[in-house]
């Protein structure tokens, strides 16, 4: 390895400059400005207004959402209004942000035989939530019924164009039986293609499943451990023996969304149009764990908040995540 002396030091002091280089990256990467995910900075926003990189591994995001004592959305809180605990434990906030930002999508669709009659319904509310929601957001289609298909074309991953989106909408007609944990499981692989920061699911279906490789567990898991908020809209039919309402409500308690159960399918529009609302003005807060062991185990999280002149608040965010175990080191030889 080359060696070499730094001007101003003492001549004895040698210095590899492979290290004093490793070095200066390595700084340059801690205070790299944020990039243009998805068109926009990072969500995450210091005390002091600058944006930073999600690069520390042990850094947990939260999009939260704010509701008081009427169920309507509360804006203009500030960090200090902001308790996060994890396993009861109080955790320091360390970034904190409130802003609309684009989003990455997925728009699950079932398309089993009994969604034929609301087919038309689901489509308009669609395109009613793609309007409602930020210009700049990626946004993909799922279809279900026994298989799984995406709506947009194989070079097209995601679109922001209302065109594309109708034509996905409208590709596949309903026939067949329920893929619904498949049809979970592929969108959220898909969401990790996605390049903004903050991804959502929004599932129609009524909850049934009758041909999934994947069991509930499994999806869940999955759920869990990704980033992604999944919110649900239940449509069934009186006569229709296969719904499953806890299920809908389980993915998006888990991951801090919402499950709906409109009484008709001409609801779904304003749904989704709340949805849209929901999602550009959560609240984003991130803290590194006290807790730094990595040990795989489930970590549950709740976050409150309080702020004068607002009576009573409610905060809905995902329940906890999972803590990654750390990599194993072979034994020496």
């Amino acid at each position: 390895m080359t060696k070499t002396t730094v001007p101003g030091i003492h001549h004895s002091l040698l210095i590899s400059v492979d290290s004093v280089l490793l070095l200066l990256v390595f700084v340059a990467w801690v205070n790299l400005p944020a990039t243009a995910l998805c068109q926009t900075p990072s969500s995450s926003q210091n005390e002091s207004g600058g944006y930073t990189l999600r690069i520390d591994a042990n850094l947990v995001i939260l999009n939260a959402t704010v509701l008081n004592q009427h169920n309507a959305l509360v804006s203009g809180l500030d960090k200090d209004d902001f308790h996060v605990y994890e396993d009861r434990v109080l955790q320091p906030i360390k970034h904190f942000s409130h802003e609309d930002i684009p989003v990455t999508v997925g728009l699950v669709i079932d398309n089993s035989g009994s969604m034929g009659p609301k087919r038309a319904d689901v489509i308009d509310s669609a395109l009613s939530f793609a309007r409602s929601s930020n210009p700049q957001d990626q946004i993909f289609v799922i279809h279900f019924n026994e298989n799984i298909s995406y709506g947009l074309p194989e070079n097209t991953p995601f679109t922001d164009r209302h065109d594309q989106l109708l034509l996905a909408l409208t590709k596949i007609r309903a026939i067949g039986e329920t893929a619904l944990y498949d049809a979970i499981a592929s969108a959220l692989d898909h969401l990790k293609q996605g390049k903004c920061d903050k991804k959502v699911l929004i599932v129609i279906s009524d909850g049934g499943d009758n041909v999934s490789r994947h069991s509930l567990a499994q999806v869940i898991a999955m759920a869990k451990a990704s980033d992604a908020i999944i919110y649900t809209i239940g449509i069934f039919d009186e006569q229709d023996g296969d719904q499953k309402p806890e299920v809908l409500k389980q993915f998006a308690k888990e991951t801090g969304g919402k499950a709906y159960f409109p009484e008709s399918s001409r609801e779904i529009a304003t749904i989704c149009e709340e949805i849209a609302r929901d999602i550009r003005n959560q609240y984003t807060l991130s803290y590194v764990p006290i807790n730094a062991k990595p040990n795989g185990e489930y970590r549950t999280v709740e976050v409150l908040a309080r702020a004068p002149g607002h009576g009573r608040l409610s905060v809905r965010t995902r329940t906890g995540y999972s803590v990654p175990l750390a990599p194993s080191v072979p034994s020496p030889r």
